[in-house]
């Protein structure tokens, strides 16, 4: 983890025995053992917290965009005008290059039809 090799934790101890002495290095490894474990055991414990709390807001985020989503689906539903079918419009072919176009005569313009009266309406001025 640390890149230490076993020369250099050899040399620590070495100088442990030299500190200490025989008699308390024992109980000054099985303190530092312990207190090394509580280290580990708190990190993991923070760092599953950590993992949980980013996996429930990932979960909540997910919940509010399928709410969101499903929301502006009904929406759509709702606002959506009724479709209705188109007349398919067939298309003449472009001439070809060898022939002139040949002149038309002038279409005239589509004339308003009067709409079926609703009897729901009021009755229309002339």
């Amino acid at each position: 983890m640390f890149g230490i090799s076993f020369s250099e934790l050899l040399l620590v101890g070495l100088v442990a025995l030299l500190v200490l002495g025989p008699e308390r290095l024992p109980g000054a490894a099985r303190t530092a053992g312990l207190w090394i474990g509580r280290l580990k055991r708190s990190f993991n414990a923070i760092k599953q917290e950590v993992e949980r709390e980013i996996g429930a807001d990932e979960i909540r985020r997910q919940l509010h965009n399928e709410h969101i989503l499903s929301l502006e689906q009904e929406a759509r539903k709702i606002l959506s005008p009724v479709q209705e079918p188109v007349a398919e419009h067939s298309i003449a072919p472009a001439p070809a290059a060898d022939t002139a176009p040949t002149p038309k005569e002038p279409v005239p313009a589509p004339t308003a039809s009067p709409a079926p009266h609703d009897p729901t309406l009021p009755p229309r001025a002339p």
